[in-house]
C-alpha cells in the first residue's frame, strides 16, 4: 500500500541525478529575502537565472494537515474509514450472488467464483498503480477518480447480459480501486510517523472489517432479493461514500498545500521567490516513464529481495486469504447443521468480533511501545522490534483458531459454537498480523515504507484472489470422509510455519536490517527529536523533501 514517493536506495540515487530538478544550498551571504525562514532552503535556477526557493514542510508546518485539530483529523479518518470499508465490501458481497449467476447464465458455481477472484487479483495491482498519481496530483482528486470508476464499472456488472460482461466489469472495478495506497497515505499526510499508530489501526480495522460485512449483509440479500442486488447495493454504498468524501474531506497531500501556500506568499509579496515543490519540478520530469516504472516496480522488487518484506507479506497474505477461503467454505460447514443462508451470513459475525477485540487490544500495546521508545531512545530493539511485541502474543491465535475450527466443523453431534470460537480467534490473528507488520515496516523502512507496505497489501489481495477459486474444491476433495477436518488441519500446519517467522524477526530483526540497503540508508539518516531521542527520519524524501 503506497503512501508516498519512495526515495531510492543509495545505489540508485546517483543514477537518477540527471532526472531530478537541480537543487543547491544557499550561501550564508544570500539575503534573507532569498532564503527560507530556517536557512535550509534550496534554490532552483529558472530560465531567467532568478533564484527560486523551495518552500519546505518546516516553513509552513502550521498551515499543513499535520496541524489540523484532533476533531477534524478524526472526522476525515471516519470518512476514509467508510471509503475503505466500501472498497473491501465490494470484494466479498459478490459471493452471495453466486447461485443466481450460476442459474441465470448456465455456468457452474466454480466458474462463477472467478468473478470474486478476478476482482481481488486486479485490486492487488490497482493499489500499486494508483499510488504515484495521488502523490503528484493529490489524494482527493485521485480517490474521487478511483471511486467514480469503481462505481461506473459496477453498472455493467449489475446489468450484465452474460458472464463475460461480469468478468470484465469486475476486473476493471478491481483495477480502479486505489485502496490503502491512498487511504493510508492520508494518515501519513496528517500524522508524523511516531504518532500515527492509533490512526493506522483505525483504518486497518475498516480494511479487514469490510470483507466480513459483505457476507453478513449478503445472507439477507441472497434470501430476499435477486443476485443483481448484490451489485446494486455495492453501487449505492459506493456513491454514498464518494459524495461524503467529496463534501467532507479536504486535500491532505502536503506538496499540494505547499504549492498553494507558496503561490499565496508570492502574490502577497511576502516571499516573492518562494515556490512549491511541484512548481519547481516540471511534470514531464516527475512523470517520466523511467520514474513511473521505477516507482511501480519497487514494491515487487522489495517483496522478492527483502526477507522481512517477503516473510511478513506472505504471513499477512495467507492470513487474509483464509477469510476469503472461509467465505467460500462456510456453506459446506454450516449446511451440516441446517443453517439458512441468513444464518450462514451471520456466522461471519464472530470474525468481526475478533477484529474488534484485536483492535481494542492494540491501544494499550501502543502506549507500552511508546514508553519503551522513550525510555530507551538509543536502543534499536526498542525503536523497531518492540513494535512486534503484542504480535508475539496474538500471532499464535492463527494456528490456534484454525485447529479449533478444524476439529469442530464436522457437524452434529458437535455443536456449531466451537467453529465460531475458532473463527473469532482467527479474526484476532488476522487483524493483529496486518496491523503489526505494517507498523513495523513503516518504521523499519522509513522513506521506502510505501513500497514495503505495498508488497504487504499486494500479497494480501493477490493471495486472497488466487485462493478463492480453489478453496471449495480443496475443502471438499481432500481427506476423504473427514475432508473438512483434514483441509483445515493442513492450513493449521502452514500457519505454524509462517507464524514462526514473527519470532525469528523479533530476535534477528537487527541482523536482517543490517543486510538491507534500504533499512541501512534509513539508519544513516536517523535524526533526534526535541528530547534528544534517536528516531528514524520522516518518510519524506531527503532529496526532494516531499511531504507524505
Amino acid at each position: 500500500m503506497h503512501a508516498l514517493h519512495d526515495r531510492p536506495p543509495p545505489g540508485e540515487l546517483e543514477k537518477e541525478e540527471g532526472d531530478t530538478c537541480s537543487q543547491d544550498t544557499l550561501h550564508p551571504s544570500d539575503s534573507v529575502s532569498n532564503r527560507n525562514y530556517r536557512g535550509d532552503a534550496q534554490v532552483h535556477e529558472g530560465p531567467r537565472l532568478d533564484i527560486r526557493i523551495e518552500l519546505k514542510k518546516n516553513d509552513a508546518y502550521d498551515e499543513l494537515p499535520f496541524s489540523y485539530s484532533k476533531s477534524r483529523k478524526w472526522m476525515i479518518l471516519t470518512v476514509i474509514f467508510l471509503v475503505q470499508t466500501s472498497m473491501n465490501f465490494n470484494t466479498s458481497l459478490y459471493s452471495n450472488g453466486l447461485a443466481g449467476i450460476s442459474e441465470e447464465f448456465g455456468i457452474s458455481l466454480q466458474k462463477a467464483r472467478w468473478g470474486a477472484a478476478i476482482f481481488l487479483i486486479t485490486y492487488a495491482f490497482g493499489c500499486e498503480l494508483w499510488a504515484p498519481w495521488s502523490e503528484e496530483f493529490g489524494r482527493k482528486k485521485v480517490l474521487q477518480a478511483s471511486l467514480l470508476l469503481v462505481n461506473i464499472w459496477s453498472i455493467p456488472v449489475a446489468l450484465a447480459p452474460n458472464f463475460a460482461t461480469i468478468l470484465v466489469g469486475r476486473a476493471l472495478g478491481g483495477l480502479s480501486c486505489a485502496g490503502g495506497s491512498v487511504t493510508l497515505g492520508m494518515i501519513a499526510d496528517m500524522y508524523e510517523p511516531a504518532d500515527q499508530q492509533v490512526a493506522v489501526s483505525y483504518i486497518v480495522f475498516s480494511s479487514v472489517g469490510g470483507s466480513v460485512l459483505g457476507p453478513i449483509i449478503g445472507g439477507f440479500v441472497e434470501t430476499y432479493l435477486d443476485w443483481r442486488w448484490c451489485i446494486w447495493i455495492q453501487l449505492i454504498f459506493g456513491v454514498f461514500v464518494q459524495l461524503l468524501h467529496q463534501l467532507c474531506v479536504p486535500e491532505t497531500r502536503c506538496t499540494i498545500h505547499l504549492d498553494e501556500i507558496a503561490k499565496k506568499r508570492r502574490e502577497s509579496g511576502m516571499a516573492p521567490n518562494v515556490y512549491g515543490p511541484n512548481e519547481l519540478c516540471p511534470i514531464h520530469q516527475r512523470f517520466s516513464w523511467k520514474e513511473l516504472t521505477k516507482n511501480w516496480g519497487r514494491p515487487f522488487r522489495m517483496f522478492v529481495t527483502e526477507p522481512i518484506v517477503l516473510t511478513f507479506s506472505l504471513l499477512s497474505g495467507f492470513s487474509d486469504a483464509l477469510i476469503f477461503m472461509q467465505i467460500q467454505s462456510f456453506v459446506l460447514v454450516y449446511n451440516q447443521w441446517g443453517f439458512s443462508k441468513i444464518q450462514i451470513g451471520l456466522a461471519f459475525i464472530p470474525i468481526g468480533v475478533g477484529y474488534l477485540i484485536a483492535w481494542l487490544s492494540f491501544l494499550p500495546a501502543f502506549k507500552r511501545n511508546k514508553r519503551a521508545r522513550d525510555l530507551k531512545p538509543h536502543s534499536e530493539h526498542a525503536q523497531y522490534e518492540s513494535r512486534l511485541w503484542w504480535l508475539l502474543w496474538t500471532a499464535p491465535c492463527l494456528p490456534i483458531g484454525l485447529i479449533i475450527f478444524a476439529w469442530t466443523c464436522s457437524g452434529p453431534p458437535i455443536h456449531w459454537t466451537g467453529t465460531m470460537v475458532g473463527s473469532a480467534i482467527i479474526g484476532i490473528a488476522n487483524y493483529s498480523i496486518y496491523m503489526a507488520t505494517i507498523d513495523y515496516m513503516i518504521c523499519a523502512y522509513g522513506p521506502y515504507s510505501a513500497s514495503a507496505t505495498g508488497g504487504n497489501g499486494w500479497a494480501r489481495d493477490f493471495l486472497a484472489g488466487v485462493l478463492t477459486v480453489p478453496a471449495t474444491p480443496f475443502v471438499s476433495n481432500i481427506g476423504g470422509k473427514r475432508h473438512l477436518e483434514i483441509a483445515n488441519t493442513i492450513l493449521f500446519a502452514i500457519s505454524l510455519l509462517l507464524v514462526t517467522a514473527v519470532y525469528l524477526t523479533y530476535i534477528y530483526g537487527p541482523t536482517l536490517r543490517k543486510k538491507s540497503p534500504y533499512a541501512q540508508s534509513l539508519a544513516k539518516n536517523a535524526t533526534q527529536d526535541e528530547f534528544g531521542h534517536s528516531r528514524p527520519p520522516s518518510r519524506i524524501s531527503d532529496r526532494e523533501e516531499i511531504c507524505l
